[in-house]
């Protein structure tokens, strides 16, 4: 049987035993409804597992026993950064799990002309903490020790305008290039995706503006969430892990 991995911020080999954070606990004692003796692996974002038993169970808290910290790499040697147009529903949601599960390095959600969410700053603030628990549940469940960056909205323009010395791309079905064609090598991309309706021509325009490669991804019209799951495979196929 697999054993559990939990995330909790900040470990260290000579803690000991150490309490759960709240939904730490609440996943363990009363999802899991794991029980004292059994072991965990926990993480800290530091690029490492720590190997744990739990000590202890009870209706709020579980103490855990830590033992050893061992380095564990599972990091993409390709640094992607994500610019996504925020979607509806659950299809965001499924967006960030999914990039994260692939390797993204960080996620930037992106307000455009044709975004239909429409949120005031305090219902956002409340978005990043729901998709910020969503990051750390995938890295959970692919392995990952270390936490993608959620960042907080940004402008469309605001974030084009950004220079890190990342390649550029924005996925355009008439561009004259694909993924596999672009030069070698690359260890950077920031990649962006729109939303349902598509960039306007206004936008599509100003990426130009600010050195965005336009590349193709194949005949089909994909879904933005489809786009987006396409292009990483793509990139880390080419680039990156994938084999």
């Amino acid at each position: 049987m697999r054993i559990p991995r939990i995330y909790h911020p900040e470990l260290l080999p000579s803690q000991g035993c150490i309490q759960l954070d709240e939904d730490a606990a609440h996943h363990v004692g009363r999802v899991m409804r794991m029980q004292a003796g059994q072991e965990l692996s926990l993480f800290d974002g530091s690029n490492a597992e720590f190997s744990a038993t739990i000590t202890d169970v009870s209706k709020k808290n579980v103490t855990v026993e830590i033992h050893d910290r061992q380095e564990k790499n599972l990091e993409s040697p390709l640094d992607i950064h994500l610019g996504q147009v925020i979607s509806r529903g659950d299809k965001m949601e499924f967006t960030i799990q999914k990039s994260v599960e692939l390797g993204v390095n960080t996620i930037t959600p992106l307000i455009s002309e044709r975004c239909g969410v429409k949120l005031n700053a305090e219902r956002f603030e409340k978005k990043l903490a729901q998709w910020q628990k969503i990051v750390i549940s995938a890295c959970e469940q692919c392995g990952r020790n270390t936490i993608p960056v959620i960042r907080p909205v940004m402008k469309l323009e605001d974030w084009c305008a950004e220079e890190d010395g990342s390649l550029k791309l924005n996925l355009h079905p008439r561009a004259k290039y694909s993924i596999n064609t672009l030069p070698e090598p690359v260890e950077k991309v920031r990649l962006l995706i729109g939303p349902e309706g598509g960039l306007s021509a206004e936008e599509i325009q100003m990426t130009g503006q600010y050195h965005f490669d336009e590349v193709l991804l194949g005949p089909r019209v994909l879904r933005t969430e489809t786009t987006a799951m396409t292009a990483i495979t793509a990139l880390q196929v080419r680039f990156g892990d994938l084999g």
